[in-house]
């Protein structure tokens, strides 16, 4: 019997397979696409202040805004690919060569310690150097063959790099053009409320902003004092150290400390005390209040989530989803919220409409 119900049943079926099937496809561009549309999303007032400079022109108005997203965003990026490749490359080959010896580094430090924290290290079986340094050494050439192991992967992936890079390119594109519609067609689409619906899309848009926009200018800013912090005390790699302390800037409070905190040691420890006292000084007042003052004025602020949720979504999104996560796992924690609000809204309007409490 061919019933309405019926025919609704498949076709919503229908739907949902064909739904699954394309997302399927697309999970190879996974984030080819999610790129594409933060940033997309991150520079449609760019490209509609330009629309308003040529009325009607709108593919010229999302060639131009693709133009500067590409001198002021990717371009910096590869250069700074480009130079950390080398980087990596180098302070490899001088761990091999023994140029960097980590453990010559902690035996300095431990000959320093004082006589009562040796002996409660030893208390606690932590006192065996030998082993110390055999681990330190292992982990040293473990680490180096690491590097390079990622090296050559990168190279055998350059091609899925590039097809991934013009994607991200060619999406872009036709977001910032016909971005307009397709919006208003996905908000026509959607089995919500109007208000709902426009509610969650405008909360979308406004985390992706907000966290790129704060995420990447924490760990800019990080990253750059960081660096230039190393090199002027001499720390070689200071490019690589910056990289890795603009990344792990990304989880809040703690990141780079996890670099400039054991280079301080080293200084305060060998004896180099105004070079270890110079890094502390910035690590804490100067890189500690870039994380305290923008993060939450950029990031918190506008998603209107507190610090400990943007924290603890931004380290779980990271560990599900990698570099990615540091957008999708705020964006999924904004989302929960916003949707438990629609839906504790509607059930006090549920229950104003029948009258009861």
């Amino acid at each position: 019997m061919n019933s309405p119900q019926l025919q609704r049943g498949v076709f919503l079926a229908l739907l949902f397979a064909v739904t699954a099937a394309f997302v399927w496809v697309l999970m190879p561009f996974f984030g080819a696409v999610m790129w594409g549309v933060a940033l997309a999303i991150l520079f449609t007032p760019l490209y509609n202040l330009l629309l308003k400079k040529m009325p009607q022109r709108r593919t010229l108005a999302a060639m131009a805004t693709l133009a500067i997203c590409l001198v002021i965003v990717i371009l910096p990026l590869a250069l700074v690919g480009v130079s950390l490749v080398q980087e990596v490359a180098l302070v490899a080959q001088n761990i091999r060569s023994g140029q960097i010896n980590f453990a010559n580094y902690f035996q300095q430090i431990l000959a320093a310690l004082p006589r009562w924290l040796l002996n409660l290290l030893e208390r606690f079986n932590l006192g065996d150097m030998a082993a110390w340094e055999a681990r330190i050494t292992a982990g040293a050439a473990e680490g180096s063959q690491l590097v390079a192991g990622k090296a050559l992967t990168i190279g055998q992936n350059t091609f899925d790099f590039l097809v991934s890079f013009f994607v991200m390119l060619y999406l872009l594109f036709f977001l910032l053009r016909d971005g307009a519609p397709l919006s208003k067609k996905v908000r026509d689409a959607l089995p919500l409320a109007k208000p709902h619906t426009h509610y969650l899309l405008n909360k979308f848009t406004t985390v992706i902003r907000a966290t790129i926009k704060g995420n990447v200018a924490v760990a800019i800013a990080q990253g750059t004092i960081g660096g230039l912090s190393f090199f002027f005390l001499g720390v070689q790699g200071a490019l690589l150290w910056a990289v890795l302390m603009a990344f792990l800037s990304l989880l809040p409070a703690v990141g780079a400390a996890l670099i400039w905190g054991p280079v301080a040691i080293y200084f305060l420890a060998t004896g180099h005390f105004w070079q270890g006292g110079v890094l502390i000084f910035v690590g804490v007042f100067v890189i500690g209040l870039v994380d305290n003052i923008l993060r939450p004025l950029l990031v918190g602020k506008d998603t209107q989530m507190p610090d400990y949720i943007v924290l603890m979504s931004t380290i779980g999104g990271i560990a599900v989803f990698g570099i990615n996560g540091f957008v999708i796992g705020p964006l999924i924690a904004a989302l929960f919220m916003a949707a438990w609000d629609l839906f504790a809204i509607s059930n006090e309007n549920d229950e104003k409409t029948t009258g009861t409490h």
